[in-house]
């Protein structure tokens, strides 16, 4: 283990930037913690409501049709961004259907 020592006015200088971060958290958090937060939706929950494969949804996010977020490795979605884009999904699924093919 390595031991790093640092002069007390760098020790104090961060302290006091640590506790000035740590103060507007916690102006943020008052502010808006109390918002209501709907259930972000993992990749199976939103194929099972769009009724298309992973792959296909892994495409959507690809080109940009449908926004996300990563979190540990693990994908979620907004509700909204989702009900956004069953329009786009049912037309798609028309358009290859009328060619014989399916998303």
């Amino acid at each position: 283990m390595e031991i790093v020592n640092i002069e007390a006015r760098t020790f104090e200088a961060m302290l006091s930037a640590f506790r000035t971060f740590a103060d507007r958290l916690d102006t943020l958090c008052r502010l808006y913690g109390d918002i209501e937060e709907k259930k972000w939706l993992d990749n199976q929950e939103v194929c099972l409501l769009l009724k298309v494969s992973p792959r296909t949804l892994q495409t959507l996010r690809d080109n940009g049709t449908l926004a996300y977020t990563q979190i540990c490795h693990k994908t979620y979605y907004k509700p909204g961004d989702v009900e956004s884009i069953i329009r786009i999904v049912e037309e798609r699924r028309k358009r290859a259907e009328s060619m014989g093919r399916s998303i």
